[in-house]
């Protein structure tokens, strides 16, 4: 397994949300949840620190196990969540949380993960990729999304309605008619995505946050097929570079109304040989 990557932070300045690990035969992707600014929280770890020391337990653990990766995942937030005692208040919303993909090669098998809202794409040489996303937050943030799309970005108003926003979804988050993350909750891996697929089937993989996938999914700058093509020819900087083209194009929101203007980004692009 060759394993490429690109990730960029949303501002040159501001820390970068996403983790990415890789050993020989084994890949993981976190997608921090950014916080507003006037989200209260009682928690006094960054969400940068959260996608880090998730993303890190997990590729050891992946390494060190051939358990089921949910079994894995659920060990790894119970360990964080361990890190928190006599610090925080995790009762209280506002916890960090990340979206998880976990992907491990066998000798025969591929087994992956997907938990949260970042994709994962199988090329198994057929003319459509098999695309897996987890799309519980669209379905239950659609309807929430009404006056923030009609608000211009880098206003004081559409910040507010973002705040707004991110505290109505965290009455949705990890419970039962909801969306599902790593947070706090070990239980919340049993809600993940999973598959096994063999291997010999596979050509390459693509692991996206949603700010990559964002060149697909939002500006409609490329499809599936074509995203792993160029891949083969330019690199995992092409997409993110495609999308913050997309941002620097549209910065206040009017073509592609989003909560935020730039996003963190971050593709891995994986060949299997």
């Amino acid at each position: 397994m060759r394993v490429a990557f690109a990730s960029e932070p949303a501002y040159p300045d501001r820390p970068n949300e996403d983790f990415i690990g890789a050993t020989a035969d084994a890949v993981v992707l976190l997608d921090g949840a950014s916080i507003p600014p006037g989200v209260t929280s009682a928690c006094s770890h960054s969400v940068r620190w959260y996608s880090h020391i998730l993303g890190s337990t997990l590729l050891t653990e992946m390494t060190q196990s051939a358990g089921p990766l949910p079994g894995l995942l659920a060990q790894g937030i119970k360990h964080i969540t361990s890190l928190h005692d006599f610090t925080c208040d995790l009762a209280h919303g506002g916890s960090p949380s990340a979206t998880v993909i976990m992907l491990r090669q066998t000798t025969d098998h591929l087994d992956w993960l997907v938990l949260g809202d970042s994709t994962l794409i199988l090329d198994t040489g057929t003319p459509e990729p098999e695309v897996i996303c987890d799309d519980r937050l669209e379905q239950v943030a659609a309807p929430h999304r009404t006056r923030l799309d009609s608000l211009p970005g880098g206003t004081p108003e559409h910040a507010e309605a973002r705040r707004e926003y991110v505290e109505t979804l965290g009455h949705y988050r990890n419970r039962d008619g909801g969306f599902w993350v790593a947070s706090t909750d070990p239980l919340a891996a049993d809600q993940a995505l999973t598959g096994t697929i063999p291997a010999d089937q596979v050509h390459a993989a693509v692991l996206l946050t949603d700010g990559a996938a964002d060149a697909v999914n939002r500006y409609h700058l490329t499809n599936w097929r074509r995203l792993l093509d160029r891949l083969a020819y330019h690199g995992p900087a092409e997409p993110i570079r495609q999308v913050r083209e997309a941002e620097s194009l549209d910065p206040h929101g009017k073509r592609w109304p989003r909560s935020k203007v730039y996003d963190d980004a971050t593709v891995v692009w994986l060949r299997f040989e």
